[in-house]
Order: structure tokens, then sequence, then C-alpha cells
């Protein structure tokens, strides 16, 4: 029998999935990337795709890597899943989706539901807050299906999110890692499982338990690898599949974060700032922390829903050159974005981005905002403008945590693309005033599920070892006297007055125009 060195995980972001190789030691052995169309909209607002498309692509990527690798198949341990956050799929009597999947993009919302009623219900009026519970009830997309589309809802026999679809799809079995369950469900985040029976969660949308899967902690068997799916992926049947969690949650293990003392910064489509805390902790009042892919450990975590979105979206609306010459030298357009950085010095001549693209619970009439343009502003300002928003809105996440949990940050690690430009690092440092390292592999999520089958097999006794083992740095940007400077004067004199100064206008904005809806 061949020794066991290798772990296979599969990682499904929102541009892409990824199947992935690393030895026992967090090398990246063998790759296979697939980029996916996220969504499709066959209304304004809506973002869905087919759940049997993401399964298709992993299957294909799966062949293609036995197609690539030098490594043998029975030298794979075992096999773990990650996947973006918050979709879900309705799945009938035998398994087959009833719709397409509802993306984390998606910004439909439901009208009609149920109070809370009793005297809970009464409580949650004294305390002020039912606006909170009408946001969570008109964001959970089951009330939205049960309002919009009665039949599909009817015939409903699990609600899955994606990781759940997938685990189904490998192993035969609905279960699912509990570190995967972010999104508009009845899960008690205290004790990392479904809520009691007796829990008014329940009242929040028309989900009943045994729609749900069953929850695994990290690093616990989920089941094996069917002979069905063994002859769509090319895995072999029984190789165990074992939890995880979320990508973001996996990419803070996969950068080695499980100190508070060190921030796990996220440049993915959606941006965060992370530490992971043995305590519940809310950081942000009535919003509780997200499950870590550690067991019985909570992600304190603080997002800007359309992080380096905003990069797409200054591709598609202001770098048709860079996309030309891109093209001609065969390379991607962001691989020359550093080049608009360099030619910007620090705080972008003063001009200054609040990255509040997307509304949110605390902000429901937020915008983003750029002020302070003058004649010698130019896109390459407004980029810069874009990295040094998003890097002040993760400080104020980072001072956010620090103020509830009382240990203060001494260094950041930074995954995800952002963390592929230089540039962008440098000008986290800054921002930040701390070291910004950048892990040894950018597929920080991926080696993060590796970690959790490499505890779950026994390879190491704990995650603590795991990480010493299996992460480290490749290289530590320190900030920078003069730029911390100009950074830290326009963050504390203008980025933090900001939102306080354009709210009323905001608000305004939302009267006249409708846009964002009121929740």
């Amino acid at each position: 029998m061949a020794e066991k060195t290798h772990i296979l995980a599969f990682d499904n972001g929102t541009q892409s999935v990824r199947a992935l190789l690393f030895d026992l030691k967090g090398n990246l052995t063998t790759k296979v990337q697939i980029q996916l169309e996220p969504y499709f909209s066959e209304q304004p607002g809506w973002a869905e795709q087919k759940a049997a498309y993401f399964w298709d692509n992993l299957c294909q990527a799966s062949q293609t890597l036995w197609s690539e690798t030098d490594v043998p198949k029975e030298a794979v341990a075992g096999v773990a899943v990650t996947t973006q956050r918050a979709c879900v799929i309705n799945l009938d009597r035998d398994g087959k989706p009833l719709r397409p999947m509802i993306s984390w993009l998606d910004q439909r919302r439901a009208k009609s539901f149920q109070p809370i009623g009793g005297m809970t219900g009464l409580l949650f009026k004294l305390a002020g807050a039912e606006g909170a519970i009408r946001y969570l009830q008109g964001e959970s997309e089951a009330n939205w299906l049960a309002e919009n589309q009665p039949e599909i809802w009817e015939k409903t026999h699990k609600y899955l999110l994606l990781s759940g679809y997938h685990i189904f799809r490998l192993t035969g079995h609905y279960r699912d890692s509990a570190s995967a369950q972010v999104g508009f469900l009845p899960f008690d985040f205290k004790r990392l499982n479904w809520c009691g029976k007796r829990s008014w969660m329940w009242q929040i949308a028309p989900i009943r338990l045994e729609m749900l899967p069953d929850l695994v902690q990290p690093g616990e068997q989920l089941g094996v690898i069917s002979a069905e799916a063994s002859e769509q992926t090319g895995i072999p049947a029984g190789m165990p599949v074992i939890a995880a969690g979320t990508d973001k949650g996996c990419e803070i293990l996969g950068a080695g974060c499980l100190d508070q003392r060190i921030g796990s910064v996220s440049y993915g489509t959606t941006a965060t700032i992370n530490t992971i805390s043995k305590k519940y902790l809310e950081v942000t009042p009535r919003m509780p922390p997200y499950p870590a892919p550690v067991p019985n450990e909570y992600c304190t975590e603080i997002m800007i829903y359309r992080g380096y979105w905003m990069v797409n979206w200054f591709k598609k609306q202001f770098a048709l050159r860079e996309q030309q010459i891109a093209e001609k030298k065969g390379v991607e357009p962001e691989t020359l974005f550093d080049d608009l950085v360099k030619a910007v010095p620090p705080g972008s001549m003063g001009l200054t981005l609040q990255p509040y693209w997307s509304p949110g619970l605390s902000m429901p009439e937020a915008k983003g905002a750029i002020i302070g343009f003058g004649d010698v502003h130019t896109r390459a300002h407004i980029y810069r403008a874009i990295l040094e928003g998003l890097a002040y809105g993760l400080r104020e996440g980072k001072e956010r945590i620090e103020k509830r949990s009382g240990v203060k940050m001494e260094r950041l690690m930074v995954a995800g693309g952002g963390s592929r430009s230089d540039a962008a690092m440098q000008l986290t440092a800054d921002v930040f005033g701390l070291p910004a390292a950048r892990p040894h592999t950018y597929e920080a999520s991926g080696l993060g599920a590796a970690m959790a089958v490499a505890v779950g097999l026994g390879f190491y006794q704990d995650f603590e070892t795991a990480v010493k083992e299996m992460t480290r740095t490749e290289r530590v940007f320190e900030p920078d006297p003069a730029s911390r400077a100009i950074y830290d004067g326009l963050y504390q004199k203008v980025y933090l007055k900001m939102y306080r100064q354009l709210q009323p206008l905001y608000r305004e904005i939302q009267k006249i125009t409708g846009y964002p809806a009121h929740t």
C-alpha cells in the first residue's frame, strides 16, 4: 500500500473552482483551476446559477488534476471541500435541484412574512430589535421562495448550502460542516449547531429541521467517496471526506492565524478582516460571530461586502487600455494595475473613497462615496483610492475587533486575490501601520481545508500543530513611516468622519430614488 503523503482539497469560490493537492507540509503539489460564470440574472438584482454547473466543474477539475499530477491516487489520504458562503439549493426527494441555486450576491428580498409572535416578539419590540428581525426575515431566501415560488418550497425535501450539496454529491449523505453554516438559517451561533426546538429562530422562515443536513465538526468525517462520485471525479471510492469550513474561514487557518494578535485580511470578492476567538464575541451588536474552521471557536469577522469586486468594477469601467495590453501579452489585466498604483502618491492627492457599495444591516441606506476630486486626478488616482478605501474600511474593522476583544493585533496575514499585488500589500502595511505578510501559498483557503483533513486523519494532533507544520510566510511588507503618517491623517480626520457627514444625504437619496430599497 502506498504511503499517504497528500491531501485533496476542492475550493469552490465565487469566480472559480480549484482542485488542489497539498503535501503534509502544506506545499501545493498540483493545482487545476476552472473559471466560473458566477451567476446569471433573469431579473434585475437576481443572482442564480445551476447547482449542477458547480458540481460538473468540480468533477472536471478533479479529472484534469489526476491527468496532470505525478502523485498516485493511492498516496492521497482524504478529501475536503470549502465553498463560497450563503448560497442555497432546494433539492427534491430524489436529491435533484428544484431550481437554480440562489447566490450570496443575490439582492432580492421577501416582502411578506409572519412577525415574531408571543413573548419573544414583545421582548424584541421593547428592545428596539424589530428592525433587525425584519431585516433577517426579508433577507431570508426561504421566505422569498415560500412567498413567490410556493410550489418549489412545497416540494423542497432538503435545503442545503453549496458546501452541503457538494458533500451530498461526493458521499451520498445529507451532511455538512458546522463551520460552513453562514447564511439565513436557524443556526445557533453560540452552540454551533441547529437551534433548539423552542428557539425563536424557527419563526424567521418556514424552514424545518428535517430539511437541513446533519452537522459535523471540522476535522470529523462526513462520509466516504461513493462509487458514483468516484466515476465522476476519478477519486478512489471509499476515500474519507472530512469536514472543513467556509472559504473565508479556511483562509484564516491556511494563513496561520490562530492567535488573536495576528489579523487575517482577505482581499477577495468580499474583503474581510478576521481573527479566531475561543470566546463567543459579537463585534457588531446583534450580529453573531461566524463559526471558525476549528471546533468550538468563532470568527470575529468584519466584512466589506463588495471588496475586491471593486477592482473588477474598475477594470470594466475604466481599464480598457490595460485589458487591450493584457490581451496582447497574454496576461491578466490586474497584473498591470500595480503600475497605476505606483504612478500615484500615498493618499491619492486627497481622493478618498468609502467602500459602502452595498447596504447592510447596520447601514441600510449606505452608499459608496468618493470625495476630494481635483483637476489633477486621473483614473490611476481612482484605482489607488479604491485600494486605500478598502484598507481604511478594514482598519476600522480591526479597531472594532480590538475594542471588543481587548486584544491588540501586532501583524497581519493577507490572502486572497489582492494579496498577489506588491503595491496592495505595501499600501495595507502603511494604512494599518503594521507588518503585512503574504502566506507561502496564494491558495490559503484550500490549504485550510487540507489542514482539517490532516488533523482529522491524525497526521497532526491538533490545529495548532497543523498551523505550525503546514503554514509559513513568503514575504513581509513593513510600513513606511512617511506613508503611514499621510494615511493616519486621512483616516482619522477624513475617512472616519465621512459616513456620519454623508448619512443624511444617503437617506435623502434613498427617499427620492428608492435605491437602495427600504428594509
